[in-house]
């Protein structure tokens, strides 16, 4: 791990070189900071996810819809102290020197040390939606403040600085999240919301502060959106997406994907009228029939999910589709990896403090008020996802619960792990047992797309390290972090003596 010294003089120069760059980006020729800023990029994630820093090269060449979408997002969009923070705390803090730790650390306490946190800040929420699993959960549980800055704070121990709110309505809880924000100001924090608490308020807090981002809650157009979520639910996130443009606020759309909404919801008229009002990003999650209510006939057809493959890659391509980058949590396996879950990348952490491997899979051996952070995530469970991890080699069957059901169930037998569902814990072969019929039809279709791109069966990398075992990879990075701490330490020292000179 860095020391405290080299990391504050490494922050401050990679805070200068985002200033030159932006300053760069708004002159009469930003295409020479835009390459400056990919070289730097480029550099930030050598060591790391070098395939990242290929793909942002393939993207961003001169005159490319990318390239313009980055000219006006600094030159317009962004208010400049959120830009500057959230590039400095998320590109940094996060790609750069996050990663870098939570793989160093992951090695030393072998266990999975995740790069994203998500946590519920409460279960309380203004709405009641059709098929939320939160839609039951009441106002009776909440994190305290005390709480969410002790998970902060222990897990920038290990390294993590991404930290997402779901809930529940997180903005429920608006001062409590802006506090937080604002003691950990090295930190990016991204909400998703409903949008209607969002206010002129919040927006100058977000401006004063700089890291906080937000993914708003829409399901297609006015009456699917109401239908689902409540009258007025849709007018709300258009008043609040054009209050945050208005503010510079950056933010994005999330969207649950069923068999009812597919096409609605990735439609052009669809796209054009989200980017008309100010997002910058489409997060797309496939319906998991998971808690009270759940219904496995709204999953899309497989007919629909080949269409949201082919669809959302065309619609974020180098070329053509939008100029708004659309993800696809279930589709985009192979540019991760496969399944992130289990502290791999990211886990979950719900209001009442069980620590989960995903916001989709509510079992769990450990609760924050129990052990701490780090005992967390050398729970079980967690022991489990890293032991299995990677179910098959095919990443548009990523997921052990939705196309793979029978791995879950070994791994929480295995683990003795409990359910975690607030209102109806439900045993994971029963839960399975819902999705088998889908994984079934899926597996030989998800088999046959997978083989068109990776005639080898297999995700091939133009590198060896954005696969390389952890351990490996580790200590890797400690070899390399140790040279750059003793670079950093002889300039300090160089920097000193002149001042001393001078004084003289």
């Amino acid at each position: 791990m860095q020391s405290k010294i080299a990391h504050a003089a490494e922050r401050k120069a990679f805070s200068i070189a985002i200033d030159q760059a932006i300053k760069g980006v708004r002159s009469d020729h930003p295409e020479e900071a835009i390459n400056k800023f990919l070289d730097m990029g480029g550099k930030l994630l050598a060591d790391t996810a070098p395939d990242m820093a290929n793909s942002l090269r393939k993207a961003f060449y001169p005159g490319s819809k990318w390239e313009n979408f980055l000219i006006e997002l600094v030159r317009d969009r962004v208010d400049p102290n959120i830009l500057k923070t959230a590039v400095l705390n998320g590109a940094y803090e996060s790609a750069f020197r996050g990663l870098r730790e939570t793989t160093q650390s992951a090695e030393k306490y072998q266990c999975n040390v995740p790069w994203i946190i998500i946590f519920d800040p409460t279960s309380a929420c203004n709405k009641h939606c059709i098929g939320c699993w939160a839609a039951d959960y009441g106002n009776s549980l909440n994190l305290s403040f005390d709480d969410m800055d002790r998970l902060v704070t222990e897990a920038k121990a290990l390294g993590t600085h991404f930290f997402m709110m779901t809930g529940g309505e997180p903005l429920v809880r608006k001062k409590d999240v802006v506090r937080l924000a604002e003691k950990h100001d090295d930190c990016i924090f991204g909400l998703f919301t409903n949008g209607s608490l969002i206010d002129q308020k919040l927006c100058d807090d977000c401006k004063r502060l700089g890291n906080i981002v937000f993914s708003m809650s829409l399901e297609g157009f006015k009456t699917a959106n109401d239908g689902r979520r409540g009258d007025g639910s849709f007018d709300e996130v258009v008043r609040a997406m054009d209050l945050m443009t208005e503010n510079g606020v950056p933010f994005g759309i999330s969207t649950c994907y069923t068999r009812n909404n597919v096409e609605d919801v990735t439609s052009d008229e669809y796209y054009d009228f989200i980017i008309e009002h100010g997002a910058l990003w489409q997060w797309y999650f496939h319906y998991m029939p998971v808690g009270e209510g759940a219904n496995a006939d709204l999953m899309p057809t497989i007919e629909q999910r080949e269409y949201m493959i082919d669809r959302i890659r065309k619609i974020r391509d180098y070329e053509g589709g939008k100029p708004i980058m659309a993800m696809d949590f279930q589709n985009d396996g192979e540019f991760v990896g496969g399944c992130i879950a289990g502290g791999r990348v990211f886990c979950h952490v719900n209001a009442r403090g069980d620590v989960e491997p995903c916001v989709f899979i509510h079992y769990s051996n450990a609760n924050i008020h129990e052990k701490s952070w780090l005992e967390c995530l050398q729970q079980p469970i967690f022991q489990e996802y890293r032991a299995n991890w990677p179910w098959n080699d095919n990443m548009l069957r990523p997921c052990p619960m939705l196309e793979n059901p029978q791995v879950l169930p070994k791994m929480v037998h295995e683990a003795e792990a409990k359910s975690t569902e607030y209102t109806s814990p439900e045993d994971v072969d029963h839960l399975c047992a819902r999705t088998a019929k889908y994984a079934e039809k899926w597996a030989p279709e998800g088999d046959r797309i997978w083989v068109e791109e990776h005639p080898t069966g297999k995700k091939i990398y133009e590198d060896d390290i954005s696969m390389m075992d952890v351990d490996k990879k580790a200590k890797m990075l400690a070899e390399k972090d140790a040279e750059l701490d003793s670079q950093v330490e002889e300039k300090l020292a160089e920097e000193e003596k002149e001042a001393v000179g001078a004084a003289k």
